[in-house]
């Protein structure tokens, strides 16, 4: 498991589901490769070793794990075991599908169907219901005077291509007072980990009347985030969130999805271009491309495209959310859970394996 809290969330449940004897492996990683990405291969160059859990034999049958930097430890353990371990990867891989034992992939993730990937509509992802009521009980009487609906604006920050900017951060701000102002509600707005401080500036000067602005900060007691899943009436969150996208959508909460805009520099553009070539289902030119877009995904010169859009419209349709200006509406949950799914398919790479 690496630092971001929601990845290592889905690894949880799919270990809890399974039931099997499980040592979780918490990697931190060295400076550059906090928030940088290193290049994929299988390695530990970028972990730091000193705060990090040891990795050594017996190595184990199946390693589960998501994202880049725990992907490459995962596939160093399995080439230490000589191919034994089995790794199951949450997400898109860089590189080396085929190296991958089994690989879960939501919409945003374009990959192509082959007999190690499974498809799935939204992530695993949850709220801890034991958690969410345990700080609503803690904080219903400091939230309990404010004037409702009380209304929780969840804000993420900038992932390519999106930009998350003062000045999208200002566009957010008046969408959320004309809705302040309809309802006479409180506005509660918290920032997360990867907010740009321009960002976090811009709604700290733009606050509106009544408004409270909570600011992330790593370990803090004092953060309202589950008190707010449990408490708040209705909710706004950056699209930029998957996981809290859903987490909300989850808990069956009124839900509203602020779009943000995407911008790709020449490079980027080039390299979008490009990854077209191995967009699973591609048809008449690009059929023909094809195997030149798997060479260079080989090489790992490209990658498979994500789209965090596709889950927004998946919301969408299954009427879990609605965009940012329109009516919200009424609670309610439609959300397929295909965890166990997800069991049966792991739970068959290792056939004599037992609880």
């Amino acid at each position: 498991m690496g630092d971001k809290l929601g990845d290592n969330a889905q690894v949880e449940i799919i270990a809890a589901a399974l039931g099997w004897p499980c040592e979780r492996k918490q990697l931190y990683f060295l400076a550059p490769y906090v928030t940088g990405k290193p290049p994929f291969k299988a390695s530990l160059y970028h972990i730091d070793a000193s705060r990090s859990a040891p990795l050594g034999p017996p190595w184990p049958d199946l390693v589960i794990t998501i994202g880049r930097r725990p992907a490459m430890a995962a596939l160093w353990i399995r080439e230490q075991s000589g191919g034994h371990t089995q790794v199951v990867l949450l997400g898109r891989p860089k590189r080396w599908l085929q190296k991958f034992a089994l690989v879960i992939a939501t919409p945003q993730y374009c990959l192509p169907d082959q007999p190690n990937v499974l498809h799935i509509d939204l992530p695993l992802m949850r709220s801890n219901t034991a958690a969410v009521e345990a700080a609503a009980a803690a904080w219903q009487d400091r939230l309990a005077a404010l004037p409702r609906p009380l209304i929780a604006v969840l804000v993420g920050g900038q992932t390519k291509p999106f930009v998350f900017d003062a000045q999208v951060a200002a566009a957010l701000l008046a969408h959320i007072k004309a809705i302040a102002a309809e309802t006479g509600g409180t506005l509660y707005i918290t920032t997360s980990r990867r907010t740009p401080p321009a960002v976090v500036a811009a709604l700290q000067a733009g606050l509106p009347p009544g408004a409270i602005l909570y600011r992330w900060q790593a370990n803090d007691t004092a953060n309202p985030y589950l008190a707010l899943l449990g408490l708040a009436d209705r909710f706004i969150v950056s699209g930029d969130s998957i996981s809290m996208l859903v987490e909300v959508a989850r808990l069956g909460k009124p839900l509203a999805i602020f779009p943000l805009p995407y911008k790709l520099a020449g490079v980027e553009r080039l390299r979008n271009a490009l990854t077209r070539l191995v967009q699973p289902g591609a048809g008449g030119r690009r059929a023909l491309l094809q195997p030149v877009g798997d060479w260079l995904y080989r090489l790992g010169l490209i990658g498979y495209s994500r789209d965090l859009t596709a889950v927004h419209e998946l919301l969408l349709e299954r009427r879990l959310a609605v965009r940012l200006g329109q009516p919200f509406l009424p609670p309610g949950s439609d959300t397929l859970d295909e965890l166990p799914r997800v069991v049966e398919r792991i739970k068959a790479l290792l056939p004599g394996a037992t609880s």
